[in-house]
């Protein structure tokens, strides 16, 4: 439950907890985001990625004998891009 304050205090609106609504707003916005990530993270894992997500021309591997290094730089910058663009959607 959340109050305004009056008087000599600062006007800003207060929850019982003491920490301002913003602040209150703002974890929830990070646990929401986090669950996404957490759902997003098991799909992928699970093997519900698409088949190309990792394996487009200008992703980096090298193997040789025990050896295995692997960095999906052309992947990085195509996800890099559709957030960007989603994130530009939202800011709007």
């Amino acid at each position: 439950m959340c109050r305004r304050l009056s008087g000599r205090e600062n006007p800003r609106i207060r929850c019982r907890t003491g920490v301002s609504k913003e602040m209150h707003d703002f974890g929830r916005f990070l646990v929401i985001i986090g669950v996404i990530i957490a759902v997003i993270g098991l799909m992928l894992w699970s093997g519900f990625a698409p088949k190309w997500l990792g394996r487009l021309p200008g992703d980096i591997r090298i193997e040789r004998g025990n050896f295995g290094f692997y960095f999906p730089i052309v992947t990085c910058i195509v996800i890099s891009i559709a957030l960007t663009l989603i994130f530009s959607l939202f800011r709007r």
